[in-house]
């Protein structure tokens, strides 16, 4: 019988096995990655599984002392620190522990946000990542044409025309996403007179905004891409070229209002919806956000410091609802503002651990890369949309945060590393 190779026997074999599978391993994890990535737009269901596969994957290639030592960092540090607030918080809440328990998953995902950091700190691959969530975005948004056409084609029962799967809040916030991490590529290609890729940086731009003008858009979206445009001006371009972008900007805006009778019912809602919501609850989202905010900011002024504990939201609305009538009598969970939403349940302290994390993670994109502004528009957009909703807890843009942060935050990291290998200041 023939000897068995060298590499599989003696002192060496076992460590070239072990790097060998490692090698696998990290690739399985690169992949499953790039499979969340990819679903995210897509399913609710199909994240959540391939999250878990990508955490059996990636937990054997950790070197555990390193990432001890990464855990020092405060952008690795502060979403265990949430995790723990509201694990502890269930000691003191009221409501009810189904609400209690139910209230610690929204941030039990952000502990993805560290080893997601590690793992791309290490990896070559995190471009794949964001590649892949934008063709997944480019072929949601021209699915999303085909089903206004006939919809028939959706795939979900969305409440809205034009929305194949989800709904329209998801939809725009990707959209509006992947809009902004185009608009650096789009611009450095510009400037290289590279044509072919700058032409098709700005139709896929185009895709993604005549489908939030013309088909279906969150107001919060629309909210989100000004304050985008105006950080994109602010990070990459001069006085004069931002003078151009403003004037471009007004222009798009006027066109877009004056062909589009679906974006001119969007904005001039908000009137009605205020001056009538506490008629007609069918039409009442603006009053209805005026309401939450109001019935939360009392609740959290009766215990300022710690809140009233994890899960506590529906509890406080109930005890304000007694007795009331409309809106006043609505009882939810969620106040549709990600501040208020910490307030309420863990006060001063929550708020100030909810604030110190977006800071630490958008410390992490202030270089000039492209996954130093992907991440930066990922945290900003975060916190904008998080004015008018509660979407570092809800599921979609919770995720969009975790992996967003993540991927482009290990980039930025290795980036940097790579920087100071070579000597640059």
């Amino acid at each position: 019988m023939a000897a068995e190779p060298a590499v599989w026997s003696g002192p060496a074999g076992p460590r070239w096995q072990a790097w060998r599978d490692r090698t696998s391993l990290l690739r399985t994890a690169d992949v499953l990655a790039v499979l969340i990535a990819v679903s995210l737009p897509w399913s609710t269901t199909a994240p959540s599984i391939f999250v878990g596969l990508w955490l059996l994957a990636v937990t054997p290639t950790i070197d555990w002392r390193d990432y001890a030592h990464s855990l020092t960092g405060p952008a690795f540090t502060l979403p265990f620190a949430f995790l723990l607030l509201a694990l502890v918080g269930t000691l003191w809440s009221d409501g009810a522990w189904a609400d209690r328990l139910h209230a610690i998953k929204p941030v039990a995902k952000l502990v993805l946000i560290p080893p997601l950091l590690y793992h791309f700190r290490r990896s070559e691959r995190g471009i794949w990542v964001c590649v892949a969530f934008l063709v997944s975005c480019a072929l949601l948004a021209v699915f999303s044409w085909i089903v206004l056409l006939n919809p028939t084609w959706k795939i979900t029962a969305t409440a809205s025309a034009g929305v194949p799967v989800k709904n329209y809040i998801d939809q725009s916030q990707e959209f509006t996403l992947c809009t902004f991490a185009l608009a650096l590529p789009a611009l450095r290609f510009w400037r290289a007179r590279q044509v072919g890729a700058t032409i098709a940086c700005l139709a896929l731009i185009l895709l993604f905004v005549a489908n939030m003008v013309f088909v279906a858009s969150a107001r919060t979206a629309l909210f989100c891409i000004v304050v985008l445009l105006g950080l994109f001006a602010w990070r990459h371009l001069s006085r004069r070229a931002t003078l151009f972008l403003l004037a471009g900007a007004v222009a798009a805006s006027a066109l877009a209002w004056t062909a589009s009778p679906y974006l001119r019912q969007r904005v001039t809602d908000i009137s009605v919806e205020y001056q009538h919501g506490h008629e007609d609850i069918s039409r009442a989202s603006t009053a209805q956000r005026l309401t939450y905010w109001r019935k939360s900011a009392l609740a959290f002024t009766e215990a300022p410091l710690l809140g009233h504990g994890t899960g506590s939201i529906k509890r406080q609305f109930e005890r304000t609802a007694a007795g009331r009538s409309g809106l006043d009598a609505e009882i939810v969970s969620n106040p549709h503002n990600q501040t208020l939403n910490v307030a309420v349940q863990w006060g001063l302290v929550g708020v100030a651990l909810l604030y110190a994390m977006w800071f630490a993670h958008l410390r992490l994109f202030t270089g000039d890369g492209l996954a130093a502004w992907t991440g930066l528009v990922v945290v900003a957009q975060n916190i904008a949309s998080s004015l008018l909703n509660s979407h570092l807890f809800d599921f979609h843009e919770g995720w969009m945060y975790v992996l967003g942060v993540g991927v482009a935050g290990g980039m930025a990291l290795r980036a940097n590393a790579e920087r100071h290998d070579d000597g640059a200041p």
